[in-house]
């Protein structure tokens, strides 16, 4: 079949993260891996131009000279908001983790660790990827190509973003089995275009159903939707209203969205927003972090989880996951998930908080023996 002008364009969105050509006689090579999860080996190119990131094959690593700690050193914080967890103005990077001991200056040979870390996985590389929704805005995503066809997408929770450790976890875990990951921004978060707004569920359904749509143009099968915290609201949301995704995994979403406001905006919090039609919330110092709108408030109130989740279609695979100990969503949330999507199976994970900081693995493993099954 002939190639569309359409899909020649969303093709041309697909950018290398890395590119193999360069005027420069010289490359320097930094090495790094991300913190507070399992390590990432990465080959930045540095050409006079910003780096980039690939997996590289370890003859690569060991036929360009030099290797030199990267900007990106281990314990930096990454760029992302908060998980639906309060209005803390705390950043991911902040969270504790036991992979935070391995950040050290000692010197280390590169291509022994690399070799280490490469054994038994699959090659991976890293594209970025730009993808219209239907309000003419730019999404942004990074795919993670182990070169199969199939594919799971991430979904990020409220004002997070793609750089959530949560996902970059899930998006390690998930590639080291040979499946292809795509983690995106939620327009109005991270990269992507648009302005924040609270609530918005429908419109970042909206954006995950743009997402699907040009991966299905590419060619590409999506095996499944995963999201954590709201992004767990949004894939059952898509899952109530589309039947062309047969796994859905909802980690740590809330069932009772009445609940939780509260927390942010104060108990008198519907007399404020009607006298003045916004609430500012604010961080710990007083700086402003977004404003809530009567209407957004609205949106999020409206949203009857109850109902959309008795018309998740039967054919549908659907698992929750939830921490036992989470401060942000009660786990009594978890059970009335299970109590109402027709396929669905429960997994409470005893001791784990919001971001399961301590219970990764098993987090994990529950999600890839739910998939591979």
């Amino acid at each position: 079949m002939a190639a569309s002008a359409s899909s020649l364009s969303s093709a041309a969105s697909l950018l290398p993260l890395c590119s193999s050509s360069a005027s420069s006689s010289k490359r320097r090579l930094s090495f790094s891996f991300h913190p507070l999860q399992s390590p990432r080996p990465f080959a930045s190119l540095s050409i006079g131009q910003p780096s980039s990131r690939v997996f590289a094959a370890p003859e690569v690593l060991e036929s360009t000279g030099t290797i030199e700690p990267s900007e990106e050193t281990l314990g930096a914080p990454v760029v992302g908001g908060l998980e639906d967890a309060g209005t803390s103005p705390l950043s991911l990077g902040d969270d504790a983790d036991a992979d935070e001991a391995l950040a050290t200056n000692q010197s280390i040979s590169s291509s022994k660790l690399f070799h280490a870390l490469q054994k038994d996985r699959p090659l991976v590389s890293e594209q970025r990827v730009l993808i219209k929704n239907n309000y003419g805005e730019t999404l942004v995503g990074i795919l993670h190509e182990t070169d199969s066809k199939e594919l799971v997408i991430l979904c990020h929770g409220f004002r997070s973003s793609k750089e959530s450790k949560t996902l970059l976890n899930l998006a390690d875990a998930l590639t080291k089995e040979g499946i292809t990951v795509f983690r995106f921004d939620f327009s109005g978060n991270g990269e992507s275009e648009g302005s924040f707004e609270y609530g918005n569920y429908w419109k970042e359904v909206d954006d995950l159903r743009a997402v699907i749509l040009y991966f299905l143009e590419q060619r590409r099968e999506v095996s499944g939707i995963m999201g954590h915290s709201k992004g767990g609201n949004i894939v059952l949301l898509y899952a109530s209203i589309y039947q062309d995704i047969l796994t859905v995994i909802n980690i740590s979403g809330r069932f009772a969205l009445g609940r939780g406001i509260e927390e942010r905006l104060r108990e008198d919090f519907i007399e404020r927003i009607r006298r003045d039609g916004f609430i500012d919330v604010k961080d710990q110092t007083g700086k402003p972090l977004y404003r809530v709108t009567e209407k957004s408030l609205m949106d999020r109130l409206a949203i009857d989880m109850h109902y959309s989740c008795l018309l998740i279609d039967n054919n549908c695979r659907v698992l929750t996951v939830h921490g036992s100990a989470d401060e942000t969503v009660p786990v009594e949330d978890a059970t009335e998930f299970a109590n109402f999507i027709p396929n669905h199976k429960l997994h409470i994970i005893e001791g784990a908080d919001h971001r399961y900081t301590w219970h990764r693995a098993e987090l994990t493993s529950t999600i890839l023996d739910f998939i591979n099954k």
